[in-house]
């Protein structure tokens, strides 16, 4: 997805050692912060590694351990019983028990006599870890319970793989009875500190561990706690304004799990209620939710979704704008604060490093020590292709979900100044097509979605040199403008409006001339440098479908190769077709399933009245998701054909939630149900509507439509799929199209 993934070679390249799906880690979000553990609850940090609690794109505890020993002897593990993370993302809840110690002389604390359950909470940029110890057994029992710690100060590229040729400083450790305060000063002036708190003060405490003489008599019980706070001085403003909390951190875990509560529950209650005849649906959509709720962080411009933990937890331009788009008929206020984020972080001048051009739309913006060294180019980069496009998709999508017309009228100006940019800059030598190249050596060789070194070639498999056109790309032109169009015209600017639906009708001829190729069926992946198509079967000729460039007459071949054993893999549709020269189904981008390209992909075949092919698509990742830890679809995953009796296979450095995988159910089922909110006209319509095979009945509770809310109810009968109003307060409109 980002930073030339899958090269070797490559400086970005994710090279830690750990497969994280397999290795079933805990992740916990909140705001500008998160944290990756075991199932203990523990992290141990060596080397390249996302275990460990990060804030502001810096690791501050890369080792948390709890151990227990008697007698003076070697701490020991504690033996796992249960772990899992509650439905809303707030808990992490472990249950542990004490393993024999009859072996070492102590036949009073036989394996089990202990039960320990810990939970913790992250929560305005604090880890809050507490411990509550019951002993089973009739007579009383001694331990040591040790608590081990430490902070690297870790640059997220460095717990990534990317070696450094210096650092700041690590400060001596200050310690009290109560407290452990670890420091760093990094380069770039900032100070990071982590503080450690304990209640009640441990028995002993020093550096890296502290240590509680516990004594438990028979059936007795106690609580012990620890908080592990981030502080930092100022930073960039994205940064900053998630650290704006309207009030103070509470000290311990039991108000923190309140207040993270009370706030999950306050975002869930805003948005609609689904339910369905299938538990694991309804399971898996709530993990889906839960997920976007975790990720979508508060800035000064509204809520905006961070990429994915643990690489990408930060604002990326494509991936916001894609997983707005994705849940606009479910949350459109998501769509609102990521306009006004990439609005106000819009490039307004030139900077090769930063691939910045006047009107171009955010790719991504970091934190971290090595971004404002200028160690990554990240610190707020424009390397995307795509991203200034969507924005104005996103815009009119928008606008016709919720018919906000203020809103619209404020973004105008930055509107125009994208569209500046894609008549001047993005297409420099003036044929009509958006393309890239990178302005420095340090930035992405490839700057759409499928950003790897390698993921633009042709057919015998030679890479595609730059400048490069995207055939997707120039579907989310046309679309843009078409969107900017409709958007002018609702401004009173009728002129502009019609030469904007001139240019894109002009776009979208001259598109089925450059990119159709006849031999392969389908849409060539891109345009290299002397306009030569990449005749290369791809999932991007679906996204085309997505934007409606693709001309009514091809619609059905194109979804013929992506539906076609090369294609779909039985759990979703492959990057690239297996026939490619460069297919890898354990690749990154040349022959993997991602699940919001399939989503995309969905949207794209409902939009031409595929439904049929778009319910496949669903299933296969439905059916997906039963299989991957907490349903929770991943990043990516391997694209090896579906086996009866087998699993999909899992992609090692998969980020784990994702935003826009999280967000991919909820594109597809409008792509099945053929679902319009329309806030202008206060109407919500069905298009031919279609159940995927594992849904008997759907209802929408709450659903809000310009001043009205209502209730759905989808029901499958013997002649085909029907809608009914349950309830209505307001006097929107349901419209069903058979």
């Amino acid at each position: 997805m980002h930073e030339d993934q899958g090269h070797e070679q490559d400086p970005y390249v994710v090279s830690s050692a750990s497969g994280r799906l397999d290795l079933r880690t805990r992740v916990l979000k909140q705001g500008d912060s998160f944290v990756v553990l075991d199932r203990f609850g523990d992290a141990e940090a060596r080397g390249p590694t996302e275990y460990g609690l990060f804030h502001q794109d810096t690791r501050f505890l890369a080792r948390l351990g709890l151990r227990m020993s008697v007698f003076g002897q070697q701490p020991r593990s504690l033996m796992l019983l249960s772990s899992a993370v509650t439905d809303d993302n707030a808990l992490l809840s472990v249950h542990l028990t004490n393993p024999g110690m009859e072996d070492l002389g102590d036949p009073t604390l036989p394996q089990g006599a202990l039960h320990l359950r810990r939970s913790q909470v992250l929560w305005r940029s604090a880890l809050f870890d507490r411990v509550k110890l019951h002993n089973y057994g009739a007579e009383p029992i001694r331990f040591r319970l040790h608590i081990f710690f430490d902070a690297d100060f870790a640059d997220i590229f460095e717990a990534r793989g990317m070696a450094r040729q210096r650092r700041g400083r690590l400060l001596v450790p200050e310690i009290a009875s109560n407290h452990v305060l670890l420091g760093y000063e990094g380069l770039d002036g900032r100070d990071r500190r982590t503080r450690i708190s304990f209640d009640p003060p441990p028995s002993s405490i020093r550096a890296g561990e502290a240590w509680y003489e516990v004594e438990l008599p028979g059936r007795g019980e106690a609580t012990l706690q620890w908080t592990v706070g981030c502080e930092a001085s100022a930073g960039n403003e994205a940064a900053a304004a998630a650290e704006r909390e309207p009030s103070p951190r509470p000290q311990w875990h039991d108000d923190a799990l309140l207040q993270a509560s009370a706030e999950r529950d306050k975002a869930r209650n805003a948005e609609p209620k689904l339910s369905t005849s299938n538990a694991q649906f309804d399971e898996w959509m709530a993990r889906s939710l839960a997920d976007l709720h975790m990720l979508a962080t508060a800035t000064l411009r509204g809520r905006y979704p961070y990429a994915g933990v643990p690489w990408f937890s930060t604002p990326f331009g494509r991936d916001g704008i894609i997983t707005a788009l994705q849940s606009l008929w479910f949350a459109p206020d998501l769509a609102r604060g990521v306009l006004w984020f990439l609005a106000s972080t819009q490039a307004d001048h030139e900077n090769a490093e930063q691939d910045a051009q006047p009107g171009k739309i955010l790719h991504e913006t970091r934190g971290g020590e090595m971004a404002a060294m200028g160690e990554v180019p990240f610190g707020r980069y424009y390397g995307s292709t795509d991203s200034t496009p969507l924005f104005l998709m996103l815009a009119g999508a928008y606008y016709a979900r919720t018919g906000d017309l203020e809103a619209i009228q404020a973004l105008w100006p930055h509107c125009e100044r994208a569209l500046h940019w894609l008549d001047h800059y993005g297409d420099p030598d003036g044929d009509g097509f958006i393309e890239y190249a990178r302005q420095t050596e340090r930035g992405l060789s490839n700057q759409g979605w499928k950003d790897s070194y390698d993921s633009v070639f042709h057919s015998d498999g030679t890479l595609a040199t730059a400048p490069i056109a995207l055939c997707e790309v120039q579907g989310y032109v046309y679309d843009a403008k078409q969107s900017a169009a409709r958007l002018a015209r609702v401004l009173g600017q009728a002129e502009r409006a019609q030469a904007l639906e001139r240019q894109a009708q002009d776009l979208r001829e001259r598109f089925e001339s450059a990119y159709w190729c006849e031999d392969i069926g389908t849409y060539a992946l891109a345009l290299d440098a002397r306009k030569q198509p990449c005749r290369v079967r791809s999932s991007n000729a679906g996204q085309c479908l997505f934007t409606g460039i693709v001309s009514d007459a091809r619609a059905e071949r194109v979804a013929e190769h992506l539906m076609s054993e090369g294609g779909f893999s039985g759990w979703g549709v492959r990057t690239v077709n297996t026939q490619e020269s460069r297919f890898n189904p354990m690749s990154y981008h040349n022959g993997s399933v991602w699940p919001h390209d399939c989503s995309l992909v969905a949207a794209g075949l409902g939009r031409y009245g595929l439904r049929e092919q778009a319910s496949r698509i669903f299933a296969g990742l439905f059916d997906a998701s039963m299989y991957f830890d907490l349903h929770r679809l991943p990043e990516l995953f391997c694209g090896f054909p579906r086996v009866a009796g087998e699993t999909p296979t899992l992609y090692p450095q998969a980020c784990s939630p994702q935003a826009w995988a999280a967000a991919a159910p909820l594109l597809c089922l409008q792509a099945c149900l053929g679902l319009e909110v329309d806030g202008v006209n206060n109407r919500v319509c069905f298009h031919n509507p279609v159940l995927p095979p594992f849904l008997d009945h759907l209802h929408i509770h709450d659903l809000v439509v310009g001043n009205s809310t209502m209730d759905l109810a989808i029901a499958r009968y013997s002649h085909g799929v029907g809608v009914r109003l349950t309830r209505r307060e307001g006097e929107a409109e349901l419209i069903v199209v058979t």
